[in-house]
This record gives C-alpha cells, sequence and structure tokens, in this order.
C-alpha cells in the first residue's frame, strides 16, 4: 500500500509514467518484427477506430445532456466539414454552453 500524501503522490506518478512508456515502447518493439502489410494496416485502422468507439458509447449512454449534445454536435460537424479538430471545438463548446444555461 502506498500513502497518498508526501511522497506517496510522487512515486505513483512516476510508476504510472514508466508502466506508460514501457508499454508504448513495447508496442513498437513488437510492431518492429510484424511486416506492415495492406491487412496490418486495415487492422490498425480499425482498431483506433474500435477504441474511439469504447470510449464514446459509455458516454453517450449514462452521459448526461450536454455530454450527448456534444457527441451529436461533433459527430455532425465530423460528417460536414470532415475535419476533427473544429469538430471536437465545437463539441465542447456546445457542451459548455448547455451547461452554463
Amino acid at each position: 500500500m502506498v500513502e497518498t500524501t508526501g511522497f506517496g503522490v510522487l512515486i505513483i506518478v512516476l510508476v504510472m509514467a514508466i508502466v506508460t512508456l514501457i508499454t508504448r515502447w513495447g508496442g513498437v518493439y513488437v510492431m518492429s518484427y510484424v511486416p506492415i502489410s495492406y491487412r496490418v494496416k486495415q487492422f490498425i485502422s480499425a482498431m483506433s477506430g474500435s477504441v474511439l468507439i469504447a470510449l464514446l458509447a459509455p458516454l453517450a449512454l449514462s452521459g448526461d445532456n450536454g455530454a450527448r449534445l456534444a457527441l451529436l454536435t461533433t459527430a455532425i460537424t465530423i460528417l460536414l466539414i470532415k475535419k476533427p479538430l473544429p469538430a471536437i471545438a465545437l463539441g465542447i463548446l456546445a457542451a459548455a454552453l448547455y451547461r452554463q444555461i
């Protein structure tokens, strides 16, 4: 058990940083042995989308109306202008305005 006061917090953050670096570098190391074929590219593309859906689905189901409005605004914007950064910005703005009212 690590105390969450004093240096305990620093130790927790350092351990999390080390674990994150190991997993990221480990993934790069493992993928250096995998030939990047067309099927591998398709798999990697599908993985990124599935991770995004896995993060957003619970928010859509259990989030408040501000979160749902942000998701809807982002989805509509990305379909219309096909640029992720403005879509995300508009989604954040929609949630902020909804929650302000």
